[in-house]
């Protein structure tokens, strides 16, 4: 079984009451012209709010109306959000956006995504000098991101499992850190002896000296795997969902908001993209068990 409580259960619904709250319960907001954008928690909201903020203004310009970027505190109150209309643009994982499509059957299309998710990857870090190989972990306190996450859970424990590792049967204690820059701290601090991530935020961390890597390191790097992309629902007017994707496309690092806006988002650039990509993904969750 795995180690997720009844507590996130409940914050994913206070989340998404709030969030249906603050919108309204009559679902269109290109109707009273405000377009609400949210992303998966899967780093702070400092962070998120920070990485956030030059697109929305980006986007006010190019859709000509307002925008917003609404918080969730967890994965599953983002699905919900995009899947009853209460937000008009998420930022999913791979693994967010199968539970997205399946939850509102078929309703949500992804527009575009990073051209770094075509090939994206997780790492698997350790601050333990015994821990060289994944058979190494066995025994040990792992922990993984949040139990929605693409990149710090579904394909690390699709990985482990055709490595002939079971999480649940060979790691001493399996943990949920909640987001990538947790699992780093867990890590550092030795609440666990490793843990598994987004490979991005991992190089974020080393670039901006976040991490002490000659304590932390990495010790396994996944192969490569679809991943995150921007969804929005298929109720979207195609004039609008067109103007949205033309302007994504359009982000260009040769001038200085293309250039803030995809530092931020640690994109090359936006590419298009579309649901057949993460086929992938939802078989390693039907295989994991997880879907």
């Amino acid at each position: 079984m795995f180690d997720i409580s009844w507590s996130r259960t409940i914050r994913s619904l206070i989340s998404y009451l709030l969030l249906a709250a603050s919108v309204g319960f009559s679902g269109a907001s290109i109707a009273d012209e405000v377009f609400r954008v949210t992303a998966i928690p899967d780093e702070s909201p400092t962070e998120l709010a920070r990485k956030a903020a030059p697109l929305v203004k980006y986007l006010e310009q190019k859709l000509g109306v307002k925008v917003e970027f609404i918080p969730v505190t967890d994965y599953a109150a983002a699905v919900e959000a995009l899947v009853n209309k209460k937000v008009d643009l998420a930022w999913f994982g791979g693994f967010t956006f199968v539970q997205a499509n399946k939850r509102s059957g078929g309703k949500v299309i992804p527009i575009v995504q990073r051209e770094e998710d075509a090939q994206f990857k997780s790492v698997f870090i350790t601050a333990d000098p015994a821990i060289k190989s994944l058979a190494d972990l066995k025994g040990k306190d792992f922990s993984f991101g949040s139990a929605s996450s693409t990149s710090g859970h579904l394909m690390p424990r699709s990985f482990l499992l055709a490595a002939g590792i079971d999480p649940e049967k060979d790691f001493r204690r399996v943990a949920f850190s909640g987001a990538h820059d947790a699992t780093i701290a867990a890590v550092s601090s030795g609440k666990v002896q490793a843990g598994a991530l987004n490979g991005s935020v991992w190089e974020k961390f080393v670039t901006e000296k976040k991490v002490d890597t000659a304590v932390v390191r990495v010790f396994y790097t996944t192969p490569p795997y679809f991943d995150y992309n921007w969804t929005v629902h298929v109720d979207m007017p195609a004039a609008t969902r067109e103007k949205l994707t033309k302007a994504m496309l359009s982000l260009d690092r040769a001038t200085a908001e293309g250039k803030e806006i995809l530092e931020l988002q640690r994109a090359t650039r936006f590419i298009p993209t579309k649901a057949e990509n993460y086929q992938g993904i939802e078989a390693a969750a039907k295989s994991a068990g997880l879907l």
